[in-house]
């Protein structure tokens, strides 16, 4: 019984209520404000009159940014807001009925549309019900992911700001038939991107006079103004391009007779070019402005191009060949005295070269006494066996006392003397060879011209040497020169370029800041 009871009071608060009339009063309602309504209409009460929208759009998420197509992809609701004359009821005649919603293809609707869309179809927006209320006004809010031109200037590039502007206006009625007024931006449900901040979103109305007509074209444009995050071309493009810079100055720090010197400038400058290709890959083909990275990858490969001719300038040095020439006066004053006095560099070696001219002339008065003595000490007859190793012994003996500035006939007057003093009975040669000498004289003749050959070949060789040595200082004094001017060269140019990004400490602190501590 209370279950029956329980039931027929549920049926009987479902009948009362006022909702369960809704249905029909709807349906009337349609079928009224349909019966003469024209959707071509402009639904004003005076066609004198304007019909006032309202325009603004909520912007959900910048989706992609083409620099190379310039091309911007935002996903976007527009909101559109107007009065329509002819869809106006009285709310007390259809109880419960606040508000109804319309196809947009059924009653009339602005033809506002994005003017500088990109998109295949042009109007990429998703056509929704329009919501109308018992006064007329009406609220159209279509989403849609909209394609938009954008000239991207990427003179600044990482560190730019781009403002991409989306154009919205009517597409056949001037100012004097609809009258568009801007509502800003709404962005509080934004989506963050990884590549772009966005700054803020400012609107515009504008009015555009045409020649054909005297009314006014008004439109509203907003600007999305998006700043890049430049951690992400930091990290991949700016410090390896530092460093790979970097690595061009450990050119004039390898040694020239390792052999790698051309090689290793050779990989820099073709690494550098491999960037430089990336770079452009993702850049637009215009020549309006420079990317600030490209002008840094073009400084740095000139660089690099620049040290390696200074490297195959330093190995010409190097390498110089002695019978090529000695070494001109003014080079042998600028690099050798100059330069390497500013740069505090001594010749290898220097020292030793001190002493050893300092005590030349000992050295040389006590071989030459050593050469008499071997010489004329005693007879054939004291020496009972003489033989050519003992004559080859004297002569290397008299070898090491030979002085390079002394007359080449010395060692041969002291030899010449020593002999006759063991007179011919004795075996003594009592002068000059002749035709007539004794073997033992010819040989000592013979000896005495290896001896002066022999002294000869090593003051050649010592000359070459002091030539080759002047060249090879004057190379490394060229590698320490460019190694100091390309360093700072290139630290002038990383700062220069780099800083004269509008906001680069700001923007770069900002990026690490919130990439790294949020």
């Amino acid at each position: 019984m209370d279950a029956r009871r329980f039931t027929l009071h549920i049926l009987t608060l479902c009948c009362l209520i006022p909702a369960s009339l809704q249905g029909s009063y709807q349906r009337r309602l349609y079928k009224e404000l349909m019966r003469n309504y024209n959707p071509l209409e402009r639904p004003v009460n005076n066609d004198s009159h304007s019909l006032t929208v309202q325009f603004s759009f909520s912007l959900l998420q910048i989706m992609d940014v083409d620099e190379k197509n310039q091309v911007i992809t935002t996903n976007i609701w527009l909101q559109l807001y107007w009065t329509d004359f002819y869809l106006q009821w009285n709310q007390s005649d259809y109880p419960g009925v606040t508000n109804v919603r319309f196809p947009d293809n059924q009653i009339w609707r602005p033809d506002i549309l994005l003017y500088n869309s990109a998109d295949e179809r042009f109007d990429a927006s998703f056509h929704t019900n329009i919501l109308v209320n018992s006064t007329g006004y009406c609220q159209y809010l279509p989403p849609g992911i909209f394609k938009s031109t954008c000239y991207i200037d990427v003179r600044w590039f990482p560190f730019d700001v781009q403002r991409c502007d989306l154009k919205f206006g009517s597409w056949t009625y001037g100012g004097w038939s609809l009258d568009l007024q801007m509502i800003e931006a709404d962005i509080t449900g934004y989506i963050a991107n990884g590549e772009w901040d966005l700054v803020e979103v400012p609107g515009r109305r504008n009015e555009h006079f045409y020649e054909c007509c005297k009314e006014p074209y008004p439109d509203v444009t907003f600007t999305v103004v998006m700043r890049r995050r430049t951690l992400y071309y930091g990290l991949n493009l700016l410090i390896p391009c530092v460093l790979i810079s970097t690595l061009a100055l450990l050119v004039f720090l390898l040694p020239a007779d390792s052999g790698e010197k051309i090689s290793l400038g050779i990989t820099v400058l073709l690494s550098l070019t491999v960037f430089m290709l990336l770079v452009a890959e993702i850049m637009p083909a215009t020549s309006d402005s420079v990317p600030l990275i490209a002008q840094y990858f073009a400084t740095t490969m000139v660089i690099v191009g620049l040290s390696v001719i200074a490297t195959v300038l330093v190995l010409q040095y190097h390498h110089h060949d002695p019978d090529g020439g000695t070494m001109p006066q003014w080079t042998r004053v600028i690099l050798l005295n100059w330069c390497a006095w500013f740069l505090r560099m001594r010749r290898p070696g220097e020292e030793k070269v001190r002493l050893a001219c300092h005590n030349a002339a000992k050295r040389n008065h006590g071989s030459m006494t050593s050469l008499e003595l071997s010489v004329s000490q005693g007879s054939l007859r004291q020496q009972p066996q003489v033989t050519n190793g003992n004559l080859v012994y004297v002569g290397f003996r008299g070898m090491e006392g030979l002085h390079y500035a002394s007359s080449p006939s010395e060692p041969e007057i002291l030899c010449t003397e020593g002999l006759r003093q063991t007179g011919r009975g004795g075996g003594g040669l009592g002068g000059v060879a002749t035709s007539g000498s004794s073997p033992l004289e010819v040989e000592l003749n013979q000896i005495l011209e290896e001896v002066r050959y022999i002294a000869t070949r090593f003051r050649g060789q010592d000359e070459e040497e002091t030539v080759c040595s002047e060249w090879k200082f004057a190379a490394a004094v060229i590698d320490r020169l460019c190694l100091v001017a390309f360093s700072v060269f290139t630290i002038l140019c990383t700062i220069g370029i780099l800083m004269s990004a509008p906001n680069f400490v700001e923007d770069f602190v900002e990026a690490i800041s919130k990439d790294f501590f949020s």
